[in-house]
């Protein structure tokens, strides 16, 4: 997430063919990145973990990352809580 937030910097930059320029703005686009955005992009990370760990896939590691948002990590019933979510959703439909 950090190196794609390096990336965006960098396409800011004026195109050049220039090597000491190009390492210029690479150093520059990444200095560029927040200490506080790193963090964050470590928790969202540290996030995705422990839903991978408690057997989540994808679609649902999202899921329970946007619903529980406020912890640090994911609530040990959460697969109970996606079972109900899910089971409401689709009788719903």
């Amino acid at each position: 997430m950090c190196w794609g937030f390096s990336k965006r910097v960098y396409r800011q930059f004026e195109p050049s063919s220039r090597e000491d320029v190009l390492e210029q703005n690479i150093i520059a686009a990444l200095d560029s990145i927040p200490l506080e955005t790193m963090r964050r992009f470590s928790i969202w990370s540290r996030r995705f973990i422990d839903a991978y760990r408690k057997g989540l896939n994808g679609e649902q590691a999202a899921w329970a990352i946007k619903k529980y948002r406020g912890h640090r990590v994911l609530a040990e019933h959460i697969m109970h809580n996606f079972d109900t979510s899910l089971t409401q959703n689709t009788s719903a439909s």
